[in-house]
């Protein structure tokens, strides 16, 4: 058995939200705008004609210098990471994010305005099913010229934990922990960015920060502040007098947490990794995150995902104890030899059921398909994978023997590969929407060998037995 599946959601109305931006210093109007199912995150720039969609995809990641920058058709976004914190840590899957300027304003350095603004627009569930990448196996990618490095491990859920090392006096080894994506409002959105001083003299002297101030941007003092840099401070954050604190932070800015600068980083690697586009179900261990390895992880993840995807052929063992046999499925379907043509359920829920099917070449169809190359029609493969979706769906009722399943429809339907002989068949079928009126819409899947045979959308209903 699985974990049950989630409805997506996305927002329940419009929320708007004002600001500047940290690094080019314009004023920016940005509106998160709720967005049908299997939309994602997608930032829309408002200020071109005609107006531009770049959707929220590592594959369109160009810079990760400082903060996570998007690139499509010559149009970009920058610092992209705090907003899609924000999504994900509040549970939106689809979400149109408006804006009339190359970057989303910085507001106080974290994602927790952006958060205040979803939770006053409303989250609501939405007509389809959630898909997640649930990790089975473990995954990682190393920097090995920064020794950083981000494993992703299987989990019951998502999680995340940041180790951190700046080798610093002011700032030295701190760690931070998510372990429910449902405490990110209260420990991990408040907290805020940060930058060293020498990071910032460079910042500064690249023209870069212009929408920075000591309200938006924690600064360590990891160097002796001269003089002259001082005065440029001063300048640049249009202030009078600028300290160091005690703690070794510019200026009279106080702490949200000890260790707020991991959990910013857990911040960011909660934004970066939502670019694989799809939720995870496992978690993240990364050691010395930056966007640049946070990216990198990411690229990884999402094409080990894509090939999946493609493949994706169930993981159980044939050889364990089945949750139903043939004569459990005799009970539950009206189907008869020659004519039922699933073996096995190995699992069943709410939402999906894997089953099996083993071909011999006793078949009857081999008989006429086709003499001398034996192989199995196309229309039969459809109809067992519709036999195990028939199981899915009787498992609704109480009493299943007064049910009888009906099918409706097919789209989309491809094959593959030829079923011969000697195969043994696993179908895949998972719920597209809930089940409505009896009405189940499912998609499905066939695998020999661990490869991809058929797929297909079916449509089937589930009618009393008169």
């Amino acid at each position: 058995m699985t974990k049950k599946k989630s409805l997506q959601k996305t927002l329940a109305d419009k929320v708007d939200l004002k600001g500047v931006g940290l690094h080019t210093g314009k004023e920016v109007n940005l509106a998160f705008k709720p967005a049908p199912v299997n939309t994602g995150y997608v930032f829309v720039r408002t200020d071109l004609n005609p107006q531009t969609e770049i959707p929220a995809d590592i594959q369109h990641v160009n810079n990760t210098d400082r903060g996570t920058n998007l690139l499509k058709d010559g149009v970009s976004i920058q610092t992209s990471e705090h907003v899609l914190a924000a999504l994900v840590g509040m549970g939106v899957d689809n979400c149109y994010i408006t804006l009339d300027a190359p970057e989303p304003p910085i507001m106080d350095g974290s994602s927790k305005y952006f958060v205040e603004a979803i939770e006053f627009a409303g989250v609501i569930e939405q007509d389809e099913l959630r898909d997640e990448y649930i990790v089975t196996e473990l995954i990682s990618y190393k920097d090995e010229e920064t020794g950083s490095e981000i494993t992703l491990i299987p989990a019951d859920k998502y999680q995340i934990t940041t180790m951190v090392d700046f080798q610093t006096k002011v700032l030295g080894t701190q760690n931070a922990s998510l372990d429910k994506i449902s405490d990110f409002k209260e420990t991990i959105a408040p907290s805020r960015t940060f930058s060293f001083l020498h990071e910032l003299e460079t910042l500064l002297e690249n023209g870069l920060i212009r929408g920075g101030d000591l309200n938006n941007a924690i600064v360590y003092v990891d160097k002796p502040l001269s003089e002259k840099t001082m005065e440029r401070l001063k300048k640049a954050f249009g202030k009078d007098n600028i300290a160091v604190k005690s703690n070794g932070i510019l200026d009279n800015l106080s702490l949200h947490f000890s260790n707020e600068a991991a959990r910013h980083k857990l911040l960011d690697v909660i934004g970066d990794i939502a670019l694989a586009g799809m939720p995870i179900r496992g978690k993240v261990f990364a050691h010395k995150p930056g966007h640049k390895v946070n990216a990198a992880f990411t690229r990884k993840l999402s094409q080990i995902i894509k090939q999946e995807r493609r493949q994706n052929a169930p993981k159980i063992d044939i050889n364990a104890e089945p949750l139903m046999d043939v004569n459990d499925i005799i009970k539950m379907l009206p189907h008869r030899p020659p004519f039922l043509l699933v073996d096995k359920i190995f699992e069943l829920s709410e939402n999906h059921v894997i089953g099996l099917k083993n071909v011999t070449m006793n078949e009857p169809f081999f008989v006429g398909h086709f003499p001398g190359a034996p192989v199995m029609p196309g229309v039969l493969q459809i109809e067992a994978m519709a036999q195990a979706g028939g199981v899915l769906l009787l498992n609704t009722v109480p009493d299943p023997d007064n049910y009888i399943t009906y099918f409706m429809k097919m789209d989309n339907v491809k094959f593959k590969r030829p079923v011969k002989p000697g195969d043994t068949l696993i179908f895949n079928l998972e719920l597209i929407s809930p089940i409505r009126r009896g009405i189940c819409h499912m998609r499905g899947a066939i695998y020999a060998n661990g490869k991809l045979t058929t797929e297909g959308e079916l449509m089937a209903q589930i009618i009393k037995r008169k």
